[in-house]
């Protein structure tokens, strides 16, 4: 549960450093009266309670994959549910899993930029004249948070959990101080004052829901870092912990800003005394190093998983624990994403004027997860239709009016997050097209395996020594082994055809890692399965293979590997702009021998042009 803390609840456990505020602030349209400041605590805390509580916590966590959670399993769920339906509907799941991805990667690069800036922002609370320095230091942190990435999170791990624990625990304080001081804050649990504010402020509330959902960004990260911990430790942690802790704090802000409205712009320093500010500071900015952390830790593990689903091409991925198989480090994507950041801060200046970007994406990945939950709640629990539709509809108003409400802060900020979300999900459709299109070159005319062993009626001369072809089809005779038939006319006295496959499971056991079959003549065919959050490894699969009768010696095998080079054809179905961004994501996609961990002593790569 403590470690659950630490890495889920990072996002969520540092809003209260600029949700009250923005509430009142940057256009919101609300001025910091009692009234107004009942109306937004009744509002945040019917949106905590809805959306985290009960729509995340007690409902779609319900939804794993083997104990995985995300929009990817969700939508891995779905697909099981549509298994014997038609095409629209499955193509439909996987629209709504590209777009929850793509939301995702622009709601990450936001994250830490905010975070990080709203904390080192409480040095002005001690002295305005350190206003200059809040920039440069926010992006010393956040600069030297990606450097570090590729030592791994061991060692800093151990320490997010407990240090959240402590602030948590100040947050509660902090905020039952000030509730103690003006109780009657606690009357806007009613929901009432939020029916009220709402009634009263028409359509302009709209304005105030685009600061309010900041509470509940972060919400998502409950489900999709379910595999890390089970979902018991969230759901207690959640319970006993976070929601109290946050709650208490957003009212005892409210306490305040009631009897001096004048404090509503930093209002979250103003709750310790002058003397102590300086700790709560160095406090929060730990806080929001975490919540950086644990999104980026999060991009490395959502990219991996979409590499493996075939939605990007493959990255260099390293492994920097030997212990923790969850612990990874992508060198693309890190840089790529701290580039974006330091742009944010840079671009943006201030948390306050990054909360207009913040929000969009996430508040479109709610709707894209009610989505999906409606479909697994109806087709994997066989809810009834109506049921399922009026819960998840029900709970999906809240996501509508703050999708609505960041919707209108598109022109302050809110086009970011939709600019990397569309580039990403053009990326991603791009890239599934286009291997669709290669797969078909590929398999046309192929000769199938077992045809070409009949046909072979005077084998070629033979090697000693073990040739291992890669391939995605074992059923079909590769194109490389071929090419070398062709071109040196010798066989290897073993031929095994490789097939890795990757499945819609987290992690595949042991005993069902590889599946074997002798065809005579020396041939083998070797399907090496992986769960979607495994790494693939060859010489390990091979390894497994000798209970089947197939002996590994590295020193006696030969990988052969086939290699397409793409050429623009004049004419393509792709289009001119995605054929030419495919070509270009082709030649950046990690080699086929280092993704799988081949040897690179022992590979060979035979290709051939295709146009695309």
């Amino acid at each position: 549960m403590v470690g659950a803390l630490g890495v889920v609840y990072g996002d969520i456990g540092t809003s209260p450093l600029y949700t009250i505020r923005e509430s009142f602030i940057h256009g919101s349209g609300l001025a910091p009266t009692p009234e107004h400041v009942l109306g937004v605590l009744s509002v945040l805390f019917w949106a905590v309670t809805l959306t985290v509580t009960i729509k995340y916590v007690a409902l779609i966590m319900r939804a794993d994959n083997k104990g995985e959670g995300g929009v990817l399993a969700l939508a891995t769920l779905a697909m099981k549910g549509l298994e014997a339906s038609r095409g629209k509907r499955r193509a439909a799941v996987t629209a709504l899993a590209v777009l929850g991805l793509s939301l995702f990667y622009g709601d990450a690069m936001i994250t830490p930029a905010i975070s990080v800036l709203s904390s080192v922002e409480g040095i002005e609370a001690i002295a305005p004249a350190f206003k200059p320095y809040v920039m440069p230091l926010a992006l010393a942190i956040l600069v030297g948070l990606f450097a570090l990435q590729s030592r791994g999170t061991a060692r800093v791990g151990r320490l997010f959990g407990p240090v959240m624990l402590v602030w948590f625990a100040v947050l509660g304080v902090l905020g039952l101080w000030q509730i103690v001081k003006n109780p009657g804050v606690l009357v806007a649990v009613n929901p009432i004052y939020g029916i009220k504010l709402i009634a009263d402020q028409g359509l302009g509330i709209f304005w105030a829901f685009g600061a309010i959902v900041l509470a509940v960004t972060g919400a998502e990260a409950l489900y999709a870092d379910m595999g890390h911990f089970g979902k018991k430790p969230i759901r207690v942690a959640w319970l006993s912990i976070v929601m109290p802790g946050l709650l208490l704090n957003y009212f005892g802000q409210g306490a305040m800003v009631m009897v001096e409205p004048e404090l509503v712009s930093r209002v979250f320093f103003e709750l310790v005394p002058k003397d102590y500010v300086i700790g709560l500071v160095v406090l929060a900015t730990f806080a929001t190093i975490i919540a950086s952390q644990a999104v980026i830790s999060g991009v490395f593990s959502l990219t991996r998983q979409a590499i493996q689903l075939g939605y990007l091409p493959r990255m260099e991925i390293k492994h920097t624990s030997e212990t923790e198989i969850g612990q990874i480090y992508i060198p693309r994507v890190n840089w790529i994403v701290m580039g974006g950041v330091v742009a944010l801060v840079v671009g943006f200046g201030s948390s306050g004027a990054l909360a207009g970007a913040y929000g969009l994406a996430v508040t479109g990945a709610f709707l894209v997860d009610a989505a999906l939950a409606t479909t697994v709640a109806i087709l994997v629990w066989r809810w009834s239709w109506p049921m399922a539709v009026g819960v998840f509809g029900l709970l999906g108003v809240s996501d509508l009016a703050f999708f609505i409400a960041n919707a209108l802060k598109i022109p302050d900020g809110g086009w970011l997050p939709l600019i990397v979300a569309a580039f990403i999900y053009f990326t991603i459709t791009t890239w599934r097209r286009g291997r669709r299109l290669v797969a078909t070159e590929l398999s046309e005319g192929a000769l199938p395996l077992r045809q070409f062993l009949e046909r072979m009626e005077r084998a070629p001369n033979r090697v000693a020594g073990t040739a291992v072809f890669l391939t995605a089809d074992a059923s079909a005779t590769p194109a490389a082994f071929l090419h070398n038939l062709k071109h040196n006319k010798v066989l290897h006295e073993r031929i095994i055809i490789l097939q890795v496959e990757t499945m819609d499971v987290p992690r595949v056991s042991d005993a069902n890692r590889v599946e074997v079959e002798r065809l005579g003549k020396g041939f083998h065919t070797v399907i090496a399965r992986y769960g979607f959050m495994e790494q693939p490894d060859v010489p390990a699969a091979l390894r497994a293979c000798r209970p089947h009768g197939i002996a590994y010696d590295e020193m006696e095998t030969s990988f052969f590997l086939g290699r397409e080079t793409l050429v623009p054809a004049q004419r393509s179905t792709l289009g001119r702009i995605s054929r030419d961004w495919f070509i270009s994501l082709s030649h950046s996609a990690s080699a086929t021998k280092t993704f799988f961990r081949i040897p690179p002593n022992r590979a060979i790569e035979l290709g051939n042009q295709i146009q695309v």
